[in-house]
């Protein structure tokens, strides 16, 4: 049975800003949650690391049934108050300087989301607000097509979702069906078809079966750090020796996501993995040694 651990709502997401200019340089595959720490530092900070090529703001927690759009950024500002509104900067920052995709996540603990009709769907397209399909999965088929009109060669509309490892899933699967996402970031924790040594066939056919949808990429969803969720986590020596070459030669692997940066910040988890989880990056083995006195 699935358990949905305090980040599990986050399953659509949409690109704040679509205008990516920047540098040159190597990216980086890593997806990561930002939003719900105060002590996990700014945006810009996040985006300046070089560690990420994707950050999900989290999250929009209110919306729909002609409720005003609301978001929950933790610690950091208060929405209601106007306090957000320099994340307008930041968010342009980490764009067109770190050539980073900033992207909004809807869910979260306590949310209260639910489109009501394909009229519904169709006002909040316009205002550019992804949705999810929890827990209430009527309208959000309407809602990514409403959203992925707004694609132009110029300005891409990027939509993503992270359902849970369990294929087909309960919530998403008739909103992943129609065939408009670029990106699956699949919970492969808290869940039965997580990784462990024990567990490495139902994993690996989870996997498999994920990368035979017609999305474009798919990404390994992990906690950072032990500390946050309840089972799942891998450590970085056993995700770059063990993990990744089970998945790694799969088209469609796109790469991980992490929750959250908080755990990030906490672990150093991306910084000891980053140059190993790309497409097309050989693998070496790292020792327990190696990466526990990289993160001194």
């Amino acid at each position: 049975m699935a358990i949905r651990s305090p980040a599990s709502p986050l399953l659509l997401e949409a690109c704040l800003l679509l205008s990516l200019t920047g540098r040159l340089r190597a990216e980086p595959c890593i997806a990561v949650y930002w939003g719900q720490n105060g002590f996990e530092g700014g945006l810009r900070e996040a985006c300046a690391t070089g560690n990420y090529k994707y950050v999900l703001i989290a999250f929009l927690n209110q919306f729909g049934g002609g409720k005003t759009p609301q978001m929950n950024l933790a610690g950091h500002c208060d929405p209601n108050s106007g306090g957000c509104t320099f994340l307008s900067n930041e968010i342009i920052s980490c764009q067109q300087r770190y050539n980073v995709k900033v992207m909004l996540s809807l869910g979260g603990g306590g949310s209260i989301y639910r489109l009501t009709s394909k009229e519904d769907a169709k006002e909040y397209s316009v205002l550019s607000f992804p949705c999810s399909s929890f827990p209430n999965t009527d309208y959000y088929d309407d809602l990514v097509r409403y959203l992925k009109a707004y694609s132009t060669a110029e300005k891409k509309v990027y939509l993503s979702a992270a359902p849970q490892c369990v294929f087909l899933d309960a919530y998403l699967q008739a909103t992943i069906n129609t065939d408009l996402f670029d990106y699956l970031r699949v919970q492969f924790y808290n869940n039965y078809c997580q990784y462990s040594p024990t567990n490495i066939a139902t994993f690996v056919q989870k996997w498999n079966q994920w990368t035979s949808t017609s999305v474009g990429k798919v990404f390994l969803g992990l906690p950072a750090s032990p500390a946050i969720v309840g089972s799942g986590y891998v450590p970085p020596e056993e995700l770059v020796n063990d993990v990744l070459p089970l998945i790694k030669d799969s088209e469609k692997y796109g790469g991980i996501m992490l929750w959250s940066r908080y755990c990030d910040v906490l672990n150093n988890y991306s910084a000891r993995v980053k140059d190993y989880v790309c497409p097309g990056h050989r693998l070496y083995s790292i020792s327990s040694t190696l990466v526990l006195s990289s993160s001194m």
